[in-house]
């Protein structure tokens, strides 16, 4: 048995399957990638991250099972299967198979998605399909892991956020919201007119018109993660263009929000995995 992350899989033997591991560069992009290989038969659980699988190898027969789903059908390179966080599936085809296997955190689909209003869309479970989008950034997720990341962390970074996008475009459904779109663009909008200023979570309750409890309850469910830590987020986003277009560090971090530029400094390498002066 081998693990990535909280992804857990076996072949019918109990033995691991032969691959060539890579991982995600360092940030928080929340998408790692892994090339597969399995000799007939493989299960998967996905315990806390979604996989998708987006099949190398040419002509396949396979019979697959997501939970209680099941299908056999004829696959060709670039077939697609999505299993949803918290499911666990198999595949046995007629022959060993390569595979291209993307991680993606459900807190990152979840950001993405409330980005564009889509507040907890949910990513659909599929047995099988085609998607060449998602395969063609899959494919450059690959090359930069197996190259050690020639483009960088930012272009990593980049090439992750297309990747969830395409899946909440192309492979989610709405389910009903928590906290709307109306609320949420109140929110977005408040945070930044007061960029400078301290933000609470009263603040942001009150525009909801909840309490705090409840309203911080609701909000890390409908967008992936608490509100403090959307707030920062945003600020983020916002910092990080100011300072490409040439403005100092020290300046950036007053007009946005953070304490000062150590501050400001240190969320940029936690999320993004670099320096502030790699930004341009």
């Amino acid at each position: 048995m081998t693990k990535l992350g909280e992804a857990i899989w076996s072949e019918r033997d109990g033995g691991p399957p032969a691959m060539l591991e890579a991982h995600g560069a360092p940030g928080e992009s929340g998408v790692s990638v892994l090339r597969l290989q399995f000799r007939r038969v493989a299960h998967f659980k996905a315990a806390i991250q979604h996989l998708i699988f987006l099949q190398l190898s040419p002509h396949l027969r396979l019979d697959c099972r997501i939970g209680d789903s099941r299908l056999r059908h004829e696959t060709a390179t670039g077939a697609l299967a999505i299993c949803p966080a918290g499911t666990d599936c198999s595949v046995e085809a007629d022959a060993s198979a390569d595979l291209l296997l993307v991680a993606v955190k459900p807190g990152q689909v979840a950001l993405t998605a409330a980005e564009n209003l889509a507040i907890e869309a949910r990513l659909c479970e599929r047995l099988a399909g085609y998607d060449p989008a998602l395969l063609s950034i899959a494919g450059l997720l690959a090359y930069e892991n197996d190259s050690n990341h020639p483009g960088g962390t930012l272009f990593w970074n980049g090439a992750a956020q297309s990747f969830i996008r395409r899946l909440v475009v192309a492979h989610t459904k709405p389910l009903r919201a928590r906290l709307g779109p109306i609320v949420l663009k109140r929110i977005r909008d408040y945070i930044h007119d007061h960029l400078a200023d301290p933000i609470e979570v009263n603040d942001l309750a009150a525009l909801a018109a909840r309490s705090p409890f409840h309203f911080s309850r609701v909000f890390a469910r409908s967008i992936g993660m608490t509100p403090y830590r959307y707030v920062v987020h945003r600020r983020l986003q916002i910092a990080i263009d100011r300072i490409r277009s040439g403005m100092s560090l020290a300046e950036v971090a007053a007009d946005t929000g953070f304490s000062d530029q150590s501050h400001l400094s240190r969320w940029i390498r936690r999320v993004h995995g670099v320096a502030p002066s790699e930004l341009a």
